[in-house]
């Protein structure tokens, strides 16, 4: 599929998606919500692709969905917002199921669906630029895009509720110390630490980060006894690997084990 609205990048085992409409501040229209899920659908079935970095081009990470067409389609919002939604919520599906890890690199504004994207990443990085809101109900809308699954489990339920209902602008900063982001940058080091970061997550073992994310993503919702039996399951599975035979042996022997994702 040829990309109009985004840019799709594949470098040493990174793949790169680039939210491209920058005079919109990334909102997401139809045909956005359609690329970045195929553009995640590509991610999750390449083999060769072993993390993924999203992130914004301009001023913004993103904006959310795109308002001001809502106002030509008001007759029929409900059903072009079903259409929005299910894009963006099969590319965060795919985001949270797959065993890449995913990087959210927030460059600038992140808004409502905007936001919601950010944190539907497993790793979240802000520029010192970076500003975060949910803006939702300032348009008379509810969440989408995860965000009533992810805000709760971050922050617990009234936190998420203030954010929501009265829909403060936080800085990076304040998103960092409110443990929505995992860590910020200043502007001129951003992508430059942001790629550090994804290099080396694409020389990890793969297949342990996936079986990491299953159990981190499952524990709200398992009792200990489950839980602990699909730790035994996962971590069996990683023995059968070759990196967790290359990583083991690595240890044995003092060296720096090198993954291969298999």
């Amino acid at each position: 599929m040829g990309y109009e609205k985004l840019l799709f990048d594949v470098r040493e085992g990174i793949a790169t998606i680039t939210l491209n409409r920058p005079e919109a501040f990334n909102a997401l229209d139809e045909q956005l919500g359609r690329e970045f899920h195929d553009a995640i659908i590509t991610c999750s079935e390449d083999d060769t692709i072993r993390v993924v970095v999203i992130t914004g081009s301009g001023r913004a990470f993103c904006a959310g969905g795109d308002v001001k067409s809502f106002c030509a389609k008001i007759e029929t919002i409900g059903a072009h917002v079903k259409r929005l939604t299910t894009e963006l919520h099969g590319a965060v599906s795919r985001m949270i199921r797959m065993p890449k890890p995913t990087i959210s690199a927030v460059n600038g504004v992140a808004a409502g669906g905007g936001m919601s994207l950010a944190l539907a990443g497993d790793l979240i990085f802000a520029a010192e630029s970076a500003r975060f809101t949910m803006a939702y109900t300032q348009i008379g809308a509810s969440p989408d895009g995860s965000s009533s699954f992810t805000l709760p489990r971050l922050l617990g339920v009234k936190r998420a509720l203030e954010l929501t209902l009265l829909n403060p602008v936080l800085s990076a900063r304040e998103a960092m110390e409110w443990g929505l982001v995992n860590r910020v940058f200043a502007d001129d080091q951003f992508q430059q630490e942001v790629h550090k970061i994804a290099t080396h997550l694409a020389q990890g073992p793969t297949q342990a980060y996936g079986r990491t994310k299953a159990l981190f993503y499952s524990s709200t919702s398992e009792t200990l006894e489950t839980q602990m039996e699909q730790e035994t399951l996962h971590i069996a599975a990683c023995g059968k690997t070759a990196d967790f035979r290359e990583g083991v042996f690595a240890f044995a022997e003092k060296r720096t084990p090198t993954f291969q994702g298999r």
